[in-house]
């Protein structure tokens, strides 16, 4: 979990009073995967981990944190030599070169050539240096994407675990408001029995009290759909049982925030992740424009190999000094001639040669004997590249400006979520106290209804009234205090602190 999530959490689980974390678990195939699922009521801590491992938005950002990261290792690599390896085979007939003597010759020829090669970059304008910069703080930027998106499903997961939690504490509301207006029938069924009441009494409480058994189905039905969603932030069937366990949550103190606006927003900034990945990346787009203007500096390049060859058009023997001296034989001049009797005889020369015999010449032999090895340094000077490397460099300028443009549309959305927050929290806060004073009076209003209802100075209608307007205001007490609470929370989150207190 992200930086202040993690606190988010620990804090309603706080509220929540933990959780078992033991009993038989159920497996739910969730998305093609496998995912447990606890039997017992669910903690918001479960609940949010759940949705963390089958959330397909996370695991697209968790995939392209990874190809980002592949990508910065494979810039890393880009400092070190390359190392390849070809070999190739042909045929040719008719008048060729023999690769072995590169001498015309009029005959079919089956040649290898084998080759050994490597290159590193010695200087290429800081290209390689800039880029692995670039490639490191978008990968950071994503990694922080990751967090923001963990953020984004984690809070709206602990805002489906409150409404869950708000519904069930109207159907307690609701059963109450039966309970109470089945014990109020009874009641008066035995004074219109006793001939103290009007049976018309009787009938108005019957049909508040089915007005009731409305209201209880409602926030039922109300419950099945606060489950509903939350199972679909948690990527579950909707078919899926599933409990939660109930906050322990008391009435808010309704104390004055101790931050403006303005310092939360000035918190939020400097740690919420959507605005760090945004001032990534705008470094990472400066890291670009350096690596557009490497292009325009000269390169060296350092490149070696090894190279062979074979040719069939090579003699299969040949002569190998063994080394062990020389001797002197006579052989028939190539060009010299002299004339004897009108016939032409070539010119005997003696030459020294070294001592040795006359061996099998194989495939490998000549492969080992055609070896050669190079090595040279290249350096490229761009003089005119058709003003490529001009236009790249404005590019990349834009680029950055569009990043500096995204990173204030952050920062002002950060600011309006932030304010936004800040009123819904100040008018939760009005509305809880309104609402509370709202209950205390009608409280105090049914109470003297009751009483004047038993005495018979007032009708059944004027007590159901004062027993309607008390139950809407508990439902909206219920309804009012838990967004107070939870809009409390979101500041809290924005301000980076610890939620339990």
């Amino acid at each position: 979990m992200s930086y202040t999530l993690r606190k988010l959490v620990f804090g309603l689980m706080l509220l929540a009073g933990g959780g078992s974390l033991l009993g038989a678990r159920a497996q739910v195939t969730v998305q093609g995967q496998v995912t447990t699922v606890p039997d017992h009521p669910l903690t918001l801590e479960e609940c949010i981990g759940i949705a963390l491992r089958t959330n397909p938005q996370i695991k697209q950002a968790e995939l392209q944190v990874q190809s980002n990261g592949n990508i910065y290792e494979q810039s890393k690599w880009q400092r070190w030599p390359s190392l390849s390896f070809n070999a190739s085979q042909g045929f040719s007939s008719g008048r060729n070169i023999d690769p072995f003597t590169n001498q015309f010759v009029q005959q079919n020829i089956a040649f290898n050539n084998y080759q050994l090669g490597s290159s590193v970059s010695l200087f290429n304008g800081f290209q390689i240096r800039n880029t692995i910069r670039q490639n490191n703080l978008s990968l950071q930027a994503s990694q922080k994407d990751l967090s923001a998106t963990r953020n984004d499903v984690m809070l709206n997961v602990a805002l489906g675990y409150l409404q869950v939690i708000s519904s069930q504490e109207l159907i307690e509301v609701a059963q109450r408001q039966v309970e109470a207006t089945q014990l109020q029938l009874d009641r008066t069924q035995k004074l219109v029995q006793a001939g103290s009441l009007a049976e018309s009494n009787l009938f108005d409480l019957r049909a508040q009290l089915a007005n009731d058994e409305l209201s209880l189905v409602n926030a039922q039905n109300n419950l099945e759909s606060a489950r509903l969603s939350l199972k679909q932030l948690m990527n579950l069937p909707g078919g899926e049982p599933l409990e939660v366990a109930s906050l322990n949550v008391g009435d808010p103190s309704l104390r004055a925030y101790d931050a403006t606006a303005q310092e939360v927003f000035e918190t939020a900034v400097q740690n919420l992740p959507q605005m760090q990945a945004a001032e990534l990346r705008v470094a990472a787009a400066a890291q670009g424009i350096e690596v557009a203007r490497g292009a325009r500096l000269p390169s060296l390049l350092l490149n070696g190999g090894i190279n062979t060859a074979y040719s069939s058009a090579a003699p299969r023997e040949r002569f190998v000094a063994d080394g062990s001296g020389t001797r002197t034989m006579e052989v028939p001049s190539d060009t010299r001639y002299i004339m004897s009797d009108g016939t032409r005889v070539p010119v005997i020369d003696v030459v020294t040669v070294p001592n040795g015999a006359i061996r099998q010449f194989g495939y490998l032999d000549q492969l080992n004997f055609n070896r050669n090895s190079s090595i040279n340094l290249n350096l490229r000077v761009p003089i005119f590249t058709n003003f490529q490397n001009r236009y790249q460099i404005s590019n990349a300028r834009i680029q950055q400006q569009n990043t500096e443009y995204q990173s204030q549309v952050v920062r002002l959305q950060i600011r309006q979520n932030v304010e936004q927050s800040y009123i819904d929290m100040t008018n939760a806060a009005k509305r809880y106290t309104a609402t509370l004073n709202q209950v205390r009076a009608q409280e105090e209003a049914f109470r003297v209804a009751e009483s004047r209802f038993g005495a018979g100075a007032i009708n059944s209608v004027e007590y159901n009234i004062a027993k309607a307007n008390l139950d809407r205001s508990r439902a909206n007490l219920v309804q009012t205090k838990y967004d107070y609470i939870f809009r409390t929370k979101i500041l809290d989150f924005y301000m980076n602190r610890p939620l339990s207190e």
